[in-house]
């Protein structure tokens, strides 16, 4: 694994007001002046980057310089391992600074250059992801797109620096060539984009077909669907749940609760100190990609309430509490609202935080009951990630055999004294980042979950946090005129709301008015629904994901595919719905019925992609 060196005095700085940062002059570049962690990552690099704006494509027209775009996000394995390769690399920094106009962009700030430009790159090359790196033309149309590169080739990846270098070449030996074929890959995004939005009557077949999708994806052994790696998309455990009570077929239901019990009983699940990391990179669930998301606690808290009132399983309830702690305790803000998430890496190593030996548990447990815990959560000399262990709950077990040792362990008070003894002791090591910014849409998923675990089992103070959050974003992330705004950090509100921090904050509030029947919660509720159908219809049928009075990146997107998260257009569905019949609006409901009636092609088509519509 690459060493990521993350100890130097900068490097500590560097996600901390800019108040805290050295007074010297050093070399620092247009990033020190935002807010971003991610962007605050990279203010000391050689490279001279700009926040995207237009200063940078200015400059890129006055100059005739095609753009290089880096987008990623401050918990980013890969991200750290190609900033620490190539943009704090004298060689690779000098061949952008003189031929490029360098730009980075936060992904979880700005969703809509990252929809814009992730699709096309899964468009150019069939995949995506972080960090994404592309080359435009300075108005902004894609000229080249990869994700992570290395800076020289290496193995089937080609190298940054031979990419820099041939695309200035054909620039400088033939710009019409290059800005004509930028052009081409705009517009077949465009009308990949506008595909159909006729209005087609609703009916039943994309559930059938999705039916079958999950029959022939779903592993028998392990749990979830498809090959590694295996991402947890829990919103598709809540629609096979539904499936089940609706169609009465039992075995939809058994699938999403043998993999929730499998997350929980794997490497995936931080065994320790809770909550789940982005996804396992085996198909067993063992080893992780070791990133925390807010996103993904809070999707898996809804899935596991939802397995509790399915089944009845004590387990799920437990696993639905016990994650709503971790985000309670390690990723609430004393505003009262939720940071973003934690970071993968620290000590310069990707899940160093995690991971164990058999002689550090005994030196924290002592020798017997070090080695039950180790017997117990599979930790031996060999270890499953590089030489140590993530701990696992019987590894290489049935699912059947793995829910009894889990209920076991569960249910016996001195595993659960280890877990204590040995998350004090972890807390001891150095801690991966935390990007402690507050964004509206995922502080809504939070809320939504907190409130119906809470209404669920009983538990008030999981309202009273959801109720926190709420009243925070309400209160500082709104203009004057009620305009949500996107992300608060160091006491600044910024960026204009996108389509999925109405449609989320909004299942929040809905979700809140349902745990204690707060008649504000339902107006606020209903507040924003009419605002975002305002701000973002699209004259048809449809909701863009950015608002009439925001900017456009190549054009407005109305992305209604599901993707780790849930789609903005797929919960304002949701919302339509159960406001127009709790309100009885029928305006809305006539509203929630167009936006499904304009979808139910492509739901047909895909119907795997669209779990939460």
């Amino acid at each position: 694994m690459t060493d990521i060196h993350t100890t130097s005095p900068i490097a500590r700085l560097k996600s901390i007001d800019i108040e805290a940062l050295p007074t010297d002059g050093g070399p620092y570049n247009r990033l020190i002046f935002e807010k971003s962690p991610y962007l605050l990552q990279h203010f000391d690099n050689p490279v001279d980057w700009y926040p995207w704006g237009e200063e940078a494509f200015d400059k890129a027209k006055q100059e005739n310089k095609p753009v290089f775009l880096s987008i990623g996000y401050s918990t980013c394995h890969w991200c750290h391992v190609m900033a620490h390769e190539s943009f704090e690399n004298e060689e690779v920094a000098a061949l952008l600074n003189e031929s490029f106009v360098a730009i980075k962009v936060d992904r979880e700030e700005r969703p809509d250059i990252d929809q814009t430009y992730m699709s096309v790159c899964q468009m150019l090359t069939g995949s995506g992801g972080w960090p994404l790196t592309l080359i435009l033309a300075p108005d902004k149309n894609p000229i080249f797109a990869a994700t992570y590169l290395p800076p020289q080739q290496r193995a089937d990846l080609v190298g940054l620096k031979d990419v820099l270098q041939h695309i200035r070449t054909l620039w400088d030996n033939d710009p019409y060539d290059v800005q004509m074929g930028s052009l081409q890959i705009s517009h077949a995004l465009k009308q990949q984009d506008q595909a159909s939005q006729e209005p087609s009557p609703l009916n039943e077949g994309p559930l059938q077909t999705v039916i079958n999708y999950y029959r022939l994806s779903y592993d028998a052994d392990f749990g979830g669907f498809g090959k590694a790696p295996k991402f947890p998309t829990t919103h598709n455990l809540s629609l096979l749940l539904r499936l089940a009570h609706r169609y009465k077929i039992p075995s939809f239901g058994a699938m999403a609760l043998e993999t929730l019990r499998q997350l929980r009983c794997g490497g995936i699940y931080d065994q320790i100190g809770h909550g789940i990391h982005r996804y396992s990179v085996d198909n067993q669930w063992i080893v992780p990609h070791f990133e925390k998301m807010l996103y993904d606690q809070a999707m898996l808290i809804i899935a596991g309430t939802e397995a509790y009132q399915y089944s009845g399983e004590a387990i799920f309830r437990q696993l639905a509490l016990e994650t709503a702690g971790y985000i309670c305790h390690d990723l609430l803000d004393p505003v009262g609202a939720f940071h973003s998430g934690e970071d993968a890496d620290s000590e310069g190593a990707e899940g160093t935080y995690y991971v164990w030996t058999p002689k550090q548990i005994e030196q924290v447990l002592g020798k017997e009951a070090g080695d039950a815990y180790c017997r117990r959560f599979s930790i031996n000399e060999t270890g499953n990630f590089e030489g140590k262990s993530i701990p696992v709950i019987a590894a290489g077990k049935t699912g059947v055999e793995k829910l009894q040792v889990l209920e076991k362990t569960l249910a016996d008070p001195a595993f659960e004294v280890a877990r204590q003894t040995l998350l004090a002791a972890r807390r001891q090591r150095q801690r991966p980042h935390r990007d402690d910014k507050i964004l509206t849409a995922w502080n809504g998923l939070a809320i939504a979950a907190l409130a119906r675990a809470g209404a669920v089992f009983a538990q008030p103070r999981l309202i009273a946090k959801a109720r926190g959050a709420a009243r925070f974003i309400l209160q500082h992330l709104r203009q004057a005129d009620g305009r949500l705004l996107r992300r608060w950090r160091q006491r600044e509100a910024a960026i204009s709301g996108f389509l999925e921090d109405y449609s989320f904050l909004t299942w929040g509030l809905f979700e809140l008015y349902q745990a204690d029947f707060c008649p504000e919660d339902l107006k606020e509720a209903l507040t924003l629904t009419e605002q975002m159908l305002e701000i973002f219809a699209d004259g048809r049928n449809g909701l863009f994901d950015t608002g009439k009075d925001a900017e456009t990146v190549l054009h407005r997107s109305l992305a209604m595919q599901d993707g780790a998260l849930p789609s903005g257009n797929a919960i304002a569905i949701r919302n339509l719905l159960r406001l127009g019949r709790c309100c009885q609006r029928a305006d809305l409901v006539q509203r929630d019925e167009q936006l499904l009636q304009s979808g139910i092609k492509k739901f047909r088509a895909s119907p795997q992609y669209f779990a939460k519509h």
